[in-house]
């Protein structure tokens, strides 16, 4: 049995809650990487915990009155009661990846008859074919990288004989991470009582759905289909020699040269796993640097340490405009046209190519057309409420569209974040996610993090609204934990309004970024400001106090107001 803490008011005041990939759409415009805007909170809901309502801490459980039968073995409905207003369900969930997933358990908490349509397998991309397996990849990679650095292993003291590796056995620590996951998401949501339906769903109208050949009716619907690996026009995929990221995660070969078209999250991943276990890898980059979607500090720092030193090349301002798969003993030819005059500049023959240029939503078949709904580049368009908007601008009823689908951030933890915001609508508190606080990572060693806004877009925004913005910076060759380890090389940079203590972005490169950038998410999502956390508390010796010495550094004017009281002395 699961339970939550909940703070609730003798008054009206509510406390709104959230839990918190690189094309973005919003207001029906595509947006590129640099314009990500990173979930949490508005401070809003906040104001009402300087109130004088008297607060009451209450504890809910959920009951087995509330719990619901999960499906039968075929995936058939449940035989249980109408839901309220002679709904099938309450709510119906299509798609079953981490985003639809985190609004089905956040459903049953809140004692809604759920059930949530999955056409391929629970967990979707990101737990069968994206984050997931590629983290058991890049755990293999790191300490491969480790194993094989003798100077590093000397620092310590150590001898190493020369490492190896099983390609097969690393392929299947992968798989089996993937199909371990999975099952914890379908036990959990069978647990709880969601009832977990098999087929391809559509909309057929208002409040209607169909999977197979059912028919069913709920009072508010989700759209949480995800998306799929984009691939170019002239690019011919045959999944061995010329692959996408689904396929480069089965691990099938290890190539001695491999070209991985696109340079951000996925494509650095990738050359991080395949030069670890000792492949030559070039980059080919449509624009005309590395890794554009980062702060371009951090993107110089990470090419010195992520690309430079190791058996990398790339070719930037280029575009690949065609890609023929390795036959009859010949190699993957890869043509290169200048990305502005398009004028050919190239022909690359490597072992394979790996298509890294991004993903596209998977929101065809529907039944949009049904409801008078028209995508935007793929796209469901959605209000900042997840709500779906119809081809006249009007809101759909009943009817969000979360995660990937949507656009406005492709990662799974914003689908999920997004998918609860949803819930906790229908169930009638209004909330809205603050999207600039959802950090992103990229899992490479060291890892690379981020939260708000990189410099420049903090400079633009500050150049239209008229304040100053201010930079800070700590390194991690100052942090005893990092130096312990032999790992000194990282930055952490600070991006922040000197005149009241904003904090508008946090760029970290170094170990375990991913882990410390929450510090600075949670933050943001909270609006706390500078000067109310940089007396903060964090243990010695930590890697966490390069985010200490970090606040801490800023310069905030002194009469910057503080929206949190001043803590009282026990």
């Amino acid at each position: 049995m699961q339970s939550s803490i909940s703070l609730s008011f003798s008054s009206p005041s509510t406390i709104c809650r959230s839990d918190c990939s690189t094309a973005a759409v919003a207001n029906g415009s595509f947006l590129t990487p640099r314009s990500l805007r990173f979930c949490g909170l508005r401070k809003e809901a906040f104001k009402s915990l300087n109130s004088s309502h008297p607060i009451r801490l209450t504890r809910h459980c959920c009951s087995n009155n509330n719990r619901i039968s999960a499906s039968s073995a075929n995936g058939a409905p449940s035989s249980s009661s109408k839901a309220k207003g002679g709904f099938d369900y309450d709510l119906v969930i299509i798609g079953a990846g981490v985003g639809g997933h985190g609004a089905a358990l956040h459903a049953v908490e809140k004692g809604l008859k759920t059930a949530i349509i999955e056409g391929d397998v629970v967990g979707g991309t990101c737990v069968n074919r994206g984050c997931v397996p590629s983290k058991a990849l890049l755990a293999v990679s790191g300490r491969m990288r480790e194993l094989q650095n003798e100077h590093h292993m000397k620092s310590f003291g150590l001898q190493v004989a020369a490492a190896g590796y099983d390609r097969q056995a690393v392929a299947d620590h992968a798989n089996n991470l993937a199909s371990k996951i999975r099952g914890n998401l379908t036990n959990s949501m069978k647990a709880l009582g969601v009832d977990i339906l098999t087929g391809f769903g559509t909309v057929l109208g208002p409040q209607k759905v169909k999977y197979g050949d059912t028919v069913m009716t709920a009072k508010d619907i989700i759209i949480a289909t995800g998306s799929v690996p984009s691939v170019p026009k002239g690019i011919e995929v045959d999944g061995k020699t010329v692959i996408t990221s689904d396929h480069a995660l089965k691990l099938e070969f290890v190539p001695n040269w491999i070209a991985i078209v696109g340079s951000g999250y996925i494509g650095l991943e990738f050359s991080d796993v395949y030069t670890a276990l000792g492949s030559e890898v070039t980059f080919v980059e449509a624009l005309d640097q590395l890794m554009p979607g980062f702060d371009p500090e951090i993107g110089k720092l990470a090419q010195r340490v992520l690309i430079n030193p190791r058996k990398i090349d790339y070719h930037t301002g280029v575009f690949a405009s065609k890609i023929t798969p390795a036959r009859d003993g010949k190699p993957v030819l890869i043509e290169l046209i200048d990305a502005k005059t398009k004028e050919p500049k190239d022909t690359l023959e490597v072992d394979a190519a790996l298509i890294a240029t991004g993903r596209a939503p998977f929101t065809q078949g529907l039944g949009l057309e049904n409801i008078n709904v028209q995508t935007q580049r793929g796209f469901v368009p959605v209000d900042e409420r997840m709500q779906v908007i119809d081809a006249n601008g009007q809101l759909v009823p009943h009817l969000y569209c979360i995660g990937d689908a949507n656009g406005k951030m492709m990662l799974a933890h914003a689908a999920s974040a997004q998918g609860i915001s949803v819930v906790e609508q229908v169930t009638g508190k209004d909330h809205i996610l603050n999207h600039l606080s959802i950090p992103a990572a990229c899992f490479t060693h060291p890892e690379i993090s981020m939260v708000g806004l990189t410099e420049p877009q903090a400079r633009e925004k500050a150049e239209k609204e008229g304040f100053e913005i201010s930079i800070a910076k700590t390194s991690f060759k100052a942090n005893t934990k990092a130096l312990a380890e032999n790992e000194g090389e990282g930055l952490a940079k600070l991006i922040y309004r000197p005149d009241n203590g904003e904090i508008l972005g946090v760029h970290i490169f170094g170990m375990h970024a991913a882990d410390l950038i929450h510090e600075a998410s949670n933050a943001i999502a909270l609006g706390s400001r500078i000067q109310d956390i940089k007396y903060a508390v964090h243990a010695h010796p930590t890697l966490s106090e390069v985010i200490d010495e970090l606040f801490k550094s800023a310069k905030v004017k002194t009469n910057a107001s503080s929206p949190i009281a001043e803590p009282v002395a026990a």
